[in-house]
């Protein structure tokens, strides 16, 4: 396999990611920890670059450790005199999986799940000068929680795992009394905000002052002006309580469905609106679950709207919150997935499905009380977790089957939590009785509509394959949809796909799409850009026309 750098691999930084990692709660101190610590497996200590995972090429590990084996990071800090006086917290953006923290010996928490940050306040346990922080974890794979992607025996549509460290390391003053989140809700014009862990205080927003009642603010927007893709205005504000104070933003923006001409339509604040999309694994040739610096998810959306589109559907993993941000700020909206557990069945999952046995009544699958439980457990999470973020438009529950059980329960339950946003509960297959869109994935069939009575998603699709040799992870095996030889051939499929094949669907209900895929990722190589981000496959000219145009295509069929 060939070991491929991208750009901001080759030009590492000696601390990574020393930007601030929570943009819609940001304060002024903050101390990161990544950068060189030390580690101990199989008996023998090295040094290990954070955050990146230890089977990445950016760890700086020659051999990374086989699955299941505990890995012991070290390193050590000091407290900067300013702090003195005030709470310390230590923050994990996400460790993949099981982990022990302990600092000067004492053992401060267990997190589990791989995908989800964490905080500890480890106040009590600090000395003066030199602390010692160690982090024990074991990435089992353990399919009860959340794993993605990840495999043992990598190839094809599943890739190398990810174990360790693989988000950015921070500490963080706070006084006694703390903001600990913000909880953001928006109409038409205005916005309320909810500050847990104070009750008083204020919030400034557009050069105004408004007080905090029980750690609640509206705060009323007078001539609202609208987030969308093509005008991604955000608000911003500052919450003061006590001695603490925090930034955020926020953005106005609304999501509904609509029956235009007989047909369901998503809209867009009040418009019918084409979700044009790619799916987005966030797999990157040298950091594999990061990049080398938050910038490079700038690169991915800028090229992706470059190429007219609109949408990431975000695969089976959960981000940084700086790719959120820069959707945020950049128009980029974010079909965001659910992390799967439980088991993979190859002929249950995909080959049935595929031969159109696409019917499955799921009350009986995955029937383990504790898989399950960590789940609708992880699902909430998430949801609380990125709920702030307008960019984010859609939540996917499953995957293709993949862990999949009570899927309308679990609409329910996502549905009472996040009433205002759109929900696909089963992309592709088994679909149940509830889902606010029905959700296709066709590569071998001629693309068409499904025939339930709802707003009509092809939420995969395309995965057309041309591979640039010299940028390619495995120049022996190739995986794909479609292949072809040449360049020329593969734009002009492209070209054929946007042009002539989507127009008609649109017309006749189609409500968004989401092409396979943004990168090459391993052995797939069906990406628009190769997966070191050295080469774009295709340049904005040849295919931005005709896909900015779908748009055009609804708003004509909705006149």
């Amino acid at each position: 396999m060939q070991k491929l750098y991208t750009e901001e691999g080759r030009n590492l930084p000696a601390v990574p990611w020393e930007r601030y990692p929570r943009p819609q709660m940001r304060r002024a101190d903050w101390l990161c920890l990544n950068g060189d610590w030390e580690i101990t497996y199989g008996g023998k200590t090295r040094t290990i670059r954070v955050p990146f995972c230890a089977e990445s090429l950016l760890s700086g590990l020659e051999t990374p450790p086989a699955i299941g084996t505990e890995m012991v990071y070290r390193r050590s800090f000091t407290i900067p005199e300013a702090w003195q006086g005030r709470r310390i917290l230590l923050h994990f953006g996400a460790v993949m999986r099981d982990c022990r923290v302990r600092v000067n010996g004492e053992e401060l928490c267990r997190h589990e799940n791989g995908y989800l940050p964490f905080t500890v306040d480890v106040s009590g346990a600090l000395r003066e000068g030199e602390n010692k922080l160690t982090v024990a974890v074991t990435n089992d794979l353990d399919h009860r929680y959340p794993w993605g992607k990840q495999s043992v025996k990598r190839g094809g549509m599943w890739y190398t795992p990810c174990s360790g460290i693989w988000q950015t390391v921070w500490l963080e003053p706070v006084p006694e009394q703390y903001i600990r989140s913000l909880h953001i809700k928006t109409g038409a014009d205005w916005c309320e905000v909810t500050a847990e862990g104070v009750s008083d205080g204020g919030v400034n927003c557009n050069g105004e002052c408004y007080p905090l009642v029980n750690g609640r603010v509206r705060i009323p927007v007078k001539s609202p002006r609208l987030w969308s893709p093509e005008d991604p205005y955000l608000y911003d504000f500052t919450v003061v309580s006590g001695e603490d104070r925090v930034e955020s933003y926020f953005a106005l923006r609304s999501l509904s469905t609509e029956t235009i001409h007989g047909l369901p339509r998503l809209c867009l604040n009040g418009k019918p609106y084409f979700f044009n999309a790619l799916l987005d694994q966030g797999y990157w040739s040298d950091g594999l679950y990061t990049p080398a610096g938050p910038e490079a998810f700038e690169k991915d959306i800028l090229a992706m709207k470059a190429l007219g589109f609109n949408t990431l559907r975000k695969h089976i993993k959960i981000e940084p919150e700086q790719f959120y941000y820069n959707c945020d700020r950049l128009g980029m909206i974010v079909f965001q997935d659910m992390v799967n557990n439980g088991n993979y069945a190859y002929i249950r999952d995909t080959v049935l499905p595929t031969l159109h046995f696409q019917k499955h009544e799921d009350r009986r699958l995955h029937r383990d009380p504790e898989s399950r439980r960590i789940f609708l457990e992880s699902m909430e999470e998430t949801a609380g977790l990125l709920a702030n973020h307008p960019s984010i438009c859609l939540w996917t529950i499953f995957n293709e089957g993949w862990g999949q059980f009570l899927a309308d329960e679990a609409y329910e339950r996502l549905k009472a939590l996040d009433p205002d946003r759109f929900i696909d509960t089963t992309s592709g297959w088994f679909h149940q009785k509830k889902s606010d869109v029905d959700s296709l994935h066709i590569y071998f069939d001629p693309l068409h509509l499904g025939k339930l009575p709802l707003p009509q998603l092809l939420s995969e699709f395309g995965g057309y394959v041309w591979k640039v040799p010299e940028h390619s992870f495995n120049r022996e095996k190739t995986y794909g949809y479609r292949k072809y030889e040449t360049r020329e051939d593969y734009v002009a499929a492209l070209r054929e796909t946007y042009g002539k094949e989507l127009p008609p669907l649109v017309r006749d209900g189609l409500c968004g799409c989401i092409y396979t895929q943004v990168s090459d990722v391993e052995d797939e190589t069906n990406g628009f850009f190769t997966y070191d981000r050295a080469e774009l496959k295709l340049k904005p000219e040849e295919l931005a026309d005709l896909a900015a145009g779908l748009q055009k295509t609804l708003e004509e069929a909705c006149r």
